[in-house]
């Protein structure tokens, strides 16, 4: 068994836990209410409502009864939202709901999520199971669905001759737009076979095409009465249906299965014929607009070209006043031509004597520069003739310097320059010896020699 508290399951009487130590009040509701919400799956719960109140915050409580018991319910304003219809005491319902335990009082309660009358469940669920097969097969999309008309020439209305929806719809047909007639297809829009006869009366006004927009119209009632649009015998007619159709059944809470395959879906049948008719007054209203505004464009065209014709009427003068003018504007020109080119002429003297004394100023005096030159030349003659004198008794000191100290003015004095085999001078007697050949070296020639005796 599966310890819904978290609590290991003892293996004996002797291992199970004692709780010795207390718990609060608030741990022992958080613990109930725990095992309560984990242990009871959501269930729908049929039964009787009694001591119903709706509080400040707009939740709901009261309490759901049969003949031997009762519970505490609660039922908060976003879940309200989805009933469309009055609760009170005494109803039979079927709710759905998940239980809890409310932990501030410690009270046992059921929180509910839908709630709906008793015996219409087996409505919904034909209702739900037919809506999820016609939405596979795609006859709520809307690339299926046709267009409204703007300006419709002809309305049909399918419904009942004596329901008050087509008074409805006639009363506002006539008030938005009177000009357009309307053709009524009479079908019974309630009870058995209604499905049917409102299924041919959309397949007549489909054969005959004479109206450009059909409206299928029912007053509000339970979901028995409005049953017959919930049958796919009429969804499929409203599908083949080559008119566009506008449905318009019951109040705005209420959904059928026509007004998803309808091409336009009305809240009400006001509406509905609001949708399939432009408003006349509006119409009007636009209409006087645009007047106004044609109007004033062909005014301000108007006042345009009035303006164009007076300045082209003030280009218009005479020839010969034209050719008085032109003379004139002749006359003036030369005279600013001759103007003009005096003063330029002016410019370029000014200019000219400008340039002249310029040029006077930076011209040189030739005979002087040639004085000048003749004078630098002599100075420069005189200047080199003494450099080249001192240069040419340097060069001789320098000669006679090198002369005295040259080897061949010792050999001049009657010395010579002993070598032996290898060319090296010999300055010492021990560098020969005696047999060994030797070269002389004169101021003028050369011989060879033995060596026959050597001496310190």
């Amino acid at each position: 068994m599966q310890n819904h508290l978290d609590l290991p399951e003892p293996e004996s009487d002797r291992d199970a836990p004692t709780w010795d130590a207390p718990i609060s009040v608030t741990r022992f509701n958080a613990m109930a209410r725990e095992l309560v919400e984990r242990s009871i799956p959501l269930l729908w719960i049929a039964g009787e409502i009694s001591n119903f109140t709706r509080a400040a915050s707009g939740h709901c409580y009261f309490s759901l009864k049969d003949e031997r018991a009762q519970i505490r319910c609660v039922m908060f304003r976003s879940r309200l939202q989805h009933v469309d219809w009055e609760i009170s005491n005494g109803m039979q319902v079927e709710v759905r709901g998940a239980a809890t335990v409310y932990e501030a009082r410690g009270e046992f309660q059921l929180t509910i999520e839908f709630m709906r009358r008793a015996g219409f469940g087996a409505l919904f669920e034909k209702f739900a199971r037919l809506k999820a097969k016609l939405e596979a097969a795609g006859w709520f999309a809307a690339t299926r669905k046709k267009p409204l008309p703007v300006f419709a020439r002809r309305i049909g209305v399918v419904t009942s001759p004596a329901a008050a929806a087509l008074r409805d719809v006639l009363t506002t047909l006539r008030r938005r737009m009177p000009s357009i007639p309307v053709v009524v297809y009479p079908a019974p829009v309630q009870g058995e076979g209604a499905a049917k006869r409102l299924a041919y009366a959309i397949g007549t006004a489909s054969r005959r095409s004479e109206c450009d927009v059909l409206i299928l119209c029912r007053g509000g009632g339970s979901i028995e009465d409005l049953w017959a649009f919930n049958e796919e015998l009429l969804a499929r007619a409203i599908v083949e249906c080559s008119l566009p159709l506008v449905c318009g059944v019951g109040h705005e809470t209420d959904f059928t299965i026509a007004d998803f395959v309808a091409d336009a879906r009305a809240p009400t049948p006001t509406a509905a014929a609001e949708l399939a008719t432009p408003n006349r007054a509006e119409l009007q209203a636009r209409i006087a607009a645009v007047h106004r505004r044609l109007q004033r464009a062909t005014q301000r065209r108007l006042e345009r070209h009035m303006q164009h014709v007076d300045y082209l009427s003030r280009r218009v003068t005479h020839p010969g006043e034209r050719i008085a003018a032109r003379q004139t504007h002749l006359r003036q020109l030369g005279v600013r031509l001759t103007r003009c080119a005096s003063r330029a002429v002016q410019q370029q003297q000014y200019r000219a004597e400008r340039l002249q004394e310029r040029l006077r100023v930076a011209m040189p005096d030739l005979l002087r520069a040639q004085a000048d030159v003749q004078r630098l030349r002599a100075r420069l003659v005189l200047a080199m003739e003494r450099n080249l004198a001192q240069r040419d008794a340097l060069f001789a000191r320098l000669q006679a310097q090198i002369d005295a100290l040259s080897p061949q003015a010792v050999l001049e004095r009657g010395y010579s320059i002993v070598t032996d085999a290898d060319g090296r001078i010999v300055r010492d007697s021990g560098e020969v010896e005696v047999g060994e050949e030797v070269a002389l070296n004169f101021a003028r020639g050369n011989a060879d020699a033995q060596i026959t005796r050597k001496g310190e």
